[in-house]
């Protein structure tokens, strides 16, 4: 029989098999260098016990993040195709979290989402329309740990499952100086596997600090010459090359550390459920483009999984000292709205704004059609994506990427919801995180604000409505 969860890659069509130890990466990837070689899972409910199943960790009570929402993972899945039980797959689960909670003084547990209302009064909302997914409280202090998490689940679950292959611990290794590096050190750490961070030379000493404190060996990482992108990130690709395990958070790198981040927005699907409320507007922030990559992929499985009526409308948030996930939704708008009035003879209305744009094609152009173009743009990478050409600067540090990895995900998921890719400047950014400060008991820095501030852009182009409910995420405490 078939297994129900699959990992497929979205730029070439190539299906891991099951009984792969490592699917981290697209074997073609190396050999196809403009083709965007992400591994995504794709679930098919067909395979399933029942249809209940899916919908079953949605109402679960559970306090533990992995448990309640285990069997919708990819491992879960696999582990239960290749013999291994519920059992076995919880008790795992359970060590696993148990090590985090003593390396970190907590574990990963169900964290808040719940209307803001202060904010909302102080950004003139009604009440009860602004929602907020606090993750200051998570391990580590952000969302990070969760990918992971998710990750080394899958690690442990393969020693018991192909020990040949897991003979000695592996060497892990990541690009990050924030919350990310913090996250894996953090995992990494409570299951006794050895880290390498790959970090720029501005890196923060109080993150250094507790990276070294928790046994990971840094590496700086100096730009240099004419070399374009990250430096820390070539490094980090080097170390992998030479066999080093991607203990990142993106997708490009490994496609399993999607689904640890996809708790997150399960989490508030369930909220939502138990309050019997829609969630109209989810303003996402994105540096790597995981974190976003992840809640679309999640809502889109929740709806799936028949618990999620209508997506709302996704945006990611930039800044304008770095931005390039705008410039590749403009380019696949474009070519989408050219083809469609070629194909349909429909000459679209003025469309004067991206939100606009956005909503006619949700609601006016063929899902097919943005999706051959979604394929194009997967097969013809370089078009759409590529490093910013110089060195970004902004409050919001742990957004700064040279590039979107994981932006072919996220560019579809706005596409199909109408969201749009909003870019904010630094004012917008330093006043959306002194309104949190001030308005909430939210710790959050100002990274983990960014949300808000599109959220204000939002508000600027008047494109919320005063009936609607809006959802932010604040992630990453202030240190």
């Amino acid at each position: 029989m078939k297994p129900a969860s699959t990992l497929v890659c979205q730029g070439c069509g190539h299906q891991v098999p099951p009984n792969e130890p490592r699917p981290f990466r697209c074997p073609q990837a190396e050999q196809d260098d403009d083709i965007d070689h992400v591994l995504r899972r794709v679930l098919d409910p067909s395979v399933l016990k029942s249809a209940e199943e899916l919908s079953r960790p949605f109402i679960s009570d559970l306090p533990s993040t992995f448990l309640r929402y285990g069997r919708l993972l990819h491992s879960y899945q696999t582990a239960r195709h290749l013999g291994l039980d519920d059992t076995s797959f919880a008790r795992l689960v359970n060590r696993l979290d148990a090590a985090a909670e003593k390396t970190d003084g907590r574990g990963f547990r169900i964290t808040p989402f719940a209307p803001a209302d202060k904010l909302a009064q102080a950004l003139d909302l009604e009440p009860g329309s602004l929602w907020i997914k606090d993750e200051t409280g998570n391990v580590s202090g952000s969302h990070k740990a969760r990918h992971l998490m998710g990750l080394m689940i899958w690690l442990e679950m393969g020693r018991q499952l192909w020990p040949e292959n897991f003979e000695s611990t592996p060497r892990l290794a990541i690009a990050s100086c924030g919350n990310a590096a913090l996250g894996a050190a953090v995992v990494a750490r409570a299951m006794g596997y050895p880290l390498d961070v790959y970090v720029p030379t501005w890196a923060d000493a109080a993150v250094t600090a507790r990276l070294a404190e928790l046994g990971a060996t840094l590496v700086a990482c100096p730009r240099e010459g004419s070399i374009t992108g990250d430096p820390c990130y070539h490094h980090f690709r080097e170390a992998v090359s030479q066999g080093a395990l991607p203990f990142t958070c993106q997708g490009t790198e490994n496609g399993l550390v999607i689904e640890g981040g996809k708790t997150l927005v399960w989490e508030m699907v369930s909220t939502l459920m138990l309050e019997e409320r829609v969630l109209d507007h989810l303003c996402i922030q994105v540096g790597g483009g995981a974190l976003a990559s992840a809640c679309i992929q999640g809502l889109f499985e929740a709806r799936s999984a028949g618990v999620l009526q209508r997506l709302p409308a996704i945006h990611t948030v930039q800044t304008s000292g770095a931005s390039p996930l705008h410039r590749a939704w403009e380019a696949i708008m474009e070519r989408a709205l050219v083809r469609h009035q070629r194909e349909t003879r429909e000459i679209p209305p003025h469309l004067g704004s991206d939100t606009e744009r956005a909503e006619f094609v949700r609601d006016r152009v063929s899902p097919a059609l943005v999706q051959d173009e979604l394929h194009y743009a997967a097969t013809h990478r370089s078009e759409f994506m590529w490093p910013w050409e110089e060195e970004p600067i902004s409050i919001a540090t742990g957004i700064l990427d040279d590039e979107t990895y994981d932006w072919l995900a996220v560019v579809e998921g706005m596409l199909l919801t109408g969201g749009v890719p909003l870019v904010v400047d630094e004012q917008t950014l330093e006043k959306a995180h002194g309104l949190a400060r001030e308005h909430t008991s939210v710790s959050v820095e100002p990274t983990g604000t960014a949300g808000l501030a599109g959220l204000m852009e939002l508000q600027r182009r008047k494109a919320i409505q005063p009936d609607e409910t809006l959802g932010v995420l604040f992630s990453g405490v202030e240190r």
